[in-house]
């Protein structure tokens, strides 16, 4: 048996399909009737590159910066508790030690 997923269209072929209608004027019918592509899809391509600009269609290999961000965040949050654990041992150590 074969994997019945979606098909998955690559940005260049997203952004050169959205550039079609933009910039050639073809209509979102016509376009996707040549790229063999569903109107509705293409559609909502041209609707993310409108809105979004050059950060539309931020799959593979590309992100948008707060997706960028989030593993940095993650780790500083990571050591953060590592340094607060620390220090909250180091307290109760030497607050327990004999004088």
């Amino acid at each position: 048996m074969g994997s019945h997923g979606r098909k998955q269209y690559a940005v260049d072929f997203k952004r050169d399909a959205v550039a079609l209608v933009i910039q050639q004027e073809y209509s979102v019918a016509e376009a996707a009737k040549n790229l063999g592509v569903n109107a509705g899809l293409l559609r909502r391509w041209k609707t993310e590159m409108e809105r979004t600009g050059a950060s539309a269609f931020p799959g593979k290999g590309y992100q948008t910066p707060d997706q960028a961000e989030r593993p940095r965040l993650r780790e500083e949050n990571r050591r953060l508790r590592m340094e607060r654990d620390i220090s909250k041992k180091a307290t109760a150590f030497f607050a327990s030690e004999p004088r």
